[in-house]
């Protein structure tokens, strides 16, 4: 039985251990603010709101719609430019990817072949490619291999506040939102991998897994319940 305490007679690295869990940190620096009032997370990139609004002119930094944070300008790689309102009313995969990122240009190839299969069977689907990479022109070479859009590259707020909006540690990472902009699997790295012929799209999350390596990481995403058989 845990029995609960003073704050200040508990040890200093069960606290910083507890939140570490609570807040899924997996990497440092990290800066995740909080509403006092209700405990609830604001923002995860902390660090990202900080270096993008210095002044706090957008304080408390809580989140925002998507097709507010998405609106403006998108590019096909052919050049062809059109407007972000084009994503109304389709399932939409937000990627974010680099080209220096091996794990990266895998999921990419596969993801490709999902995309074709997905639209030739009727559905609304689009991805919107936010890139990571550390140059224009390797931004380019990577999106060639792409047949959806991106964000430009030059757009590097709009690429931030995406990247605040989904709390992004790490790549790839590919969110499915459903028509309205909503979240429906923040896992469609691992949904992609384990369903090639695309038949469970859009992947709503299912109440049991079976776990295997590719989705073992949404153990660190939430209370689990594992069971041997």
């Amino acid at each position: 039985m845990l029995r609960s305490q003073p704050l200040g007679l508990l040890n200093p690295g069960i606290i910083a251990l507890k939140l570490w869990n609570k807040y899924r940190v997996s990497n440092i620096p990290s800066l995740i603010f909080i509403d006092a009032s209700t405990g609830k997370v604001v923002c995860r990139n902390g660090l990202l709101v900080i270096r993008d609004d210095p002044e706090g002119l957008e304080f408390p930094w809580g989140p925002k719609p998507f097709s507010e944070v998405v609106a403006g300008p998108l590019l096909r790689n052919n050049g062809q430019t059109l407007d972000s309102s084009a994503l109304e009313g389709s399932h939409v995969g937000v990627y974010f990817s680099a080209h220096w990122c091996p794990p990266c240009r895998s999921l990419t190839r596969v993801l490709v072949e999902s995309y074709r299969k997905i639209k030739e069977a009727g559905q609304k689907f689009e991805i919107l490619f936010v890139s990571a990479d550390r140059s224009e022109d390797s931004f380019k070479q990577y999106f060639s291999e792409m047949p959806w859009v991106a964000v430009p590259y030059a757009d590097e707020a709009r690429r931030s506040r995406l990247n605040r909006l989904y709390g992004i540690q790490g790549i790839p990472t590919l969110i499915v939102l459903d028509s309205q902009g909503e979240v429906i699997t923040r896992q469609g790295r691992v949904e992609v991998l384990n369903d090639i012929e695309c038949r469970e799209f859009p992947w709503h999350p299912k109440p049991v897994l079976e776990l295997t390596d590719s989705n073992a990481v949404q153990l660190n995403e939430g209370p689990c319940l594992v069971l041997f058989v």
